[in-house]
């Protein structure tokens, strides 16, 4: 993807926040007829094709007429054009439909269930968003729909991820891109994206050491000072607003236990080896060898470090989003790459427990109650979650733009692989493959070298068997608009500032002080019944999956 996930999807955490005004909204809509007395009612398909549990629909609908769907994105980034390129163009084709895409922000959502003319469909962000909660007002059941229309479609939905974002009525109305099940974490074919990675050269000149005691690490550190003074021993993903890759992505690192013994919300923040590594972070502080900059460093600050080799080594997450600035250094610096290697281990002997996306994925799409034709729409559904659709949008045309190579493998043709990397403008315009990402999947990126660039894919192989399914941990926050999400937000800012201010602090005492107030604030700050509420929603989880 061309951008980061985890970035929009703060992004989409942000809209969804604002999008608890128009809750209200929501439950007064969708359920009533409009003018053409045709909202909400399902069309007949008598004259078209008779649904098969064995033939995708659209391969058995005989409406002549193009089908013309509006279909809005919440975000103002998507591009709408439609028809034109060689993904969409073969959309047009085999579904015959002309989609009107429309973009904007919360603003324009909020119209819509204000009392505006609604679109056919609807992908928007944030699972725990009372748009999406309320789902069922306003949007039709994908199980009626697919009952009705096109049972095959139960056949390329994922079973696990139509019962994570089932709605309390035991129905499921929208289905997200980028949900990860157990099966998928299962095949390995689900890439690693985090590592802890040194320059090659740096590693081979000190005798490729070991860096997994916080001894090690420390001594490893203080040699590169010495010997590369002109590099930064360590990096870190950008602070931001959040903890970089310092935070949870450094607990996962060391394999923090997601819960506690009695199978409720664990306060990973506060585990005794993540803060003893924390410590010595601290002491690597003190000795020089992590920058002050990189505490202030934004996203491209830190990438043009990145391209241009500065650290050393790096606690790196999102390894797709940087693969092309690490591909940038590699190709300029041969020898010189960086390479992922075990680095710091946990102090209790747990292995990694590296996270990736989870079930509840990143958009979310749904049919609204004003679909001119929800069969249709089904049906899109349907084309594009099937091995036939994710090929066609990860690779295009077979023979047009891609050949297989054998054992289930494809690569791209070499003038579109070309055009790929050295006129990414026209490929996108033209092509468009790995844009299309409604229903997108990482496991059809496991079908070719081509999907990853060449910088990454020894960190990819490093990082199989490490990946866990945080899937226990998703949508557990407190409702929106109450007294614990208020909290919980405070809480959140106070351990983002306070993690820092601990990794800075210029003794042990400082270091100390700086804890003690972060747990004073979780006195002061309801986090008893954010535990509780955490918990409950855990348990949620464990039944949702059938987690034990």
């Amino acid at each position: 993807m061309k951008e980061s996930k985890k970035s929009i999807r703060k992004t989409g955490i942000k809209l969804s926040l604002a999008l608890m005004a128009v809750a209200l909204m929501i439950s007064g809509c969708g359920g009533s007829k409009g003018d053409s007395g045709k909202k909400g009612e399902l069309v007949s398909i008598e004259d078209r094709y008779t649904p098969s549990a064995d033939t995708p629909a659209w391969k058995l609908d005989k409406k002549e007429e193009a089908t013309d769907l509006t279909w809005y994105v919440n975000a103002d980034w998507w591009n709408t054009d439609f028809g034109n390129d060689v993904v969409t163009k073969k959309i047009k084709e085999d579904l015959n439909i002309n989609i009107k895409f429309i973009t904007g922000d919360d603003t324009k959502l909020n119209t819509f269930f204000a009392g505006g003319e609604m679109p056919d469909m609807i992908t928007t962000f944030g699972a725990d968003s009372a748009v999406v909660q309320k789902a069922n007002t306003w949007a039709y059941s994908l199980n009626d729909l697919a009952d009705k229309y096109d049972p095959y479609f139960y056949k390329v939905a994922a079973q696990d991820t139509l019962n994570w974002f089932k709605l309390k009525d035991g129905k499921t109305y929208g289905y997200p891109d980028y949900s990860n099940t157990q099966a998928d974490y299962d095949s390995g074919e689900i890439p690693a994206k985090t590592a802890f990675v040194i320059r090659k050269d740096v590693y081979d000149a000190l005798g490729q050491p070991s860096m997994g005691t916080q001894e090690e690490f420390l001594k490893v550190l203080k040699d590169i000072k010495a010997k590369f003074p002109s590099l930064i021993p360590l990096g870190f993903n950008s602070i931001g607003e959040g903890a970089g890759s310092l935070g949870d992505v450094f607990q996962d690192f060391l394999g923090v236990p997601l819960e506690d013994n009695n199978g409720d919300f664990y306060n990973r923040n506060l585990d005794e080896g993540y803060l003893s590594w924390l410590k010595t972070l601290n002491t690597a502080y003190r000795d020089g060898s992590i920058s002050d900059d990189s505490f202030a460093d934004d996203g491209p600050a830190f990438e043009e470090k990145v391209k241009s080799g500065k650290y050393a080594t790096m606690l790196l997450d999102g390894t797709p989003q940087q693969g092309g600035h690490l591909q940038i250094f590699m190709s300029a610096n041969p020898g010189k790459e960086y390479i992922a290697i075990d680095g710091p281990q946990s102090t209790d002997g747990n292995k990694p427990k590296l996270n990736q996306s989870g079930i509840t994925g990143w958009m979310i799409n749904f049919i609204t109650k004003n679909c001119k034709d929800p069969a249709k729409a089904i049906q899109i559904f349907t084309y594009l979650l099937s091995d036939e659709g994710q090929m066609l949008v990860n690779y295009g045309i077979e023979g047009q733009t891609y050949k297989s190579v054998g054992d289930g493998k494809y690569e791209l043709l070499p003038e579109v692989k070309d055009l790929q990397l050295n006129n990414s403008d026209k490929f996108k315009k033209e092509y468009r493959m790995g844009e299309f990402i409604f229903f997108g999947h990482d496991r059809y990126k496991a079908l070719s070298t081509d999907s990853f660039p060449e910088s990454i894919k020894q960190m990819q192989e490093w990082g199989k068997g490490k990946l866990v399914p945080h899937f226990i941990l998703e949508n557990i926050n407190p409702d929106q608009g109450t007294q614990e999400a208020r909290s919980l937000s405070a809480i959140n800012t106070k351990w983002n500032t306070t993690m820092v201010s601990m990794i800075r602090s210029k003794d042990d005492n400082e270091f100390n002080n700086n804890l003690a107030s972060y747990k004073s604030f979780l006195d002061e700050n309801n986090w008893d019944k954010i535990v509780k509420a955490r918990s409950e929603k855990m348990k949620i989880n464990k039944e949702k999956l059938g987690i034990k």
